[in-house]
């Protein structure tokens, strides 16, 4: 009977720091780590991790909203893992099969699977609300020009004399793509 950690960030720039400190305070004898979003089904390490335990092993997340994003998603992880006899825990206190009857726990389950469903939307529809806000105040997004105006101006130039793409790309040391987008770009005011 083994107590088995998954701790999970959706991107790098996240840390796991807080997680794996409250695995390891909980005697879980392996923790595992992964970075993936929690709305996409592709998460390697989990799929893992559920396909190794065994009856009467405990999966032990920090909290629910690991196992994924959806109330779907956690239901179906939840009665896999009780179908099986393997326990479930989730060290904010909410979830934990090994003290809660089945029933409570898929009524348990639905409802944070629900709430975590909602906060994705909501992060979404703010994200989106900024974004436009931003747009409206003039706040350019997308990566940085690799090129100077000048070296834009140079290559419409040479453009302009009837000079091939390829040709302008290796006398302005810019590479093909850049040249051709360069051109196909409107001149800016």
């Amino acid at each position: 009977m083994a107590r088995v950690g998954y701790c999970r960030t959706s991107t790098d720039r996240q840390e796991l720091g807080r997680q794996k400190k409250t695995l390891k305070a909980s005697g879980c004898d392996r923790i595992h780590e992964e970075t993936a979003s929690g709305k996409t089904l592709d998460r390697p390490v989990l799929n893992e991790v559920l396909a190794s335990l065994v009856e009467g092993d405990v999966l032990v997340v920090h909290e629910l909203d690991r196992l994924g994003r959806s109330m779907v998603q956690m239901l179906q992880v939840a009665e896999n893992l009780m179908d099986r006899g393997i326990g479930l825990v989730t060290l904010d206190g909410k979830l934990s099969t090994e003290s809660m009857d089945s029933s409570i726990v898929k009524l348990v389950v639905g409802i944070l699977g629900y709430a975590a469903e909602m906060e994705r939307k909501a992060i979404i529809k703010r994200t989106e609300e900024g974004r436009v806000i931003a747009m409206e105040a003039g706040v350019k997004f997308g990566r940085k020009r690799s090129y100077s105006k000048g070296e834009e101006n140079h290559v419409r130039e040479l453009r302009a004399t009837g000079l091939g793409y390829g040709a302008i790309a290796i006398k302005t040391g810019l590479s093909l793509s850049t040249v051709r987008r360069i051109v196909a770009s409107p001149l800016a005011p």
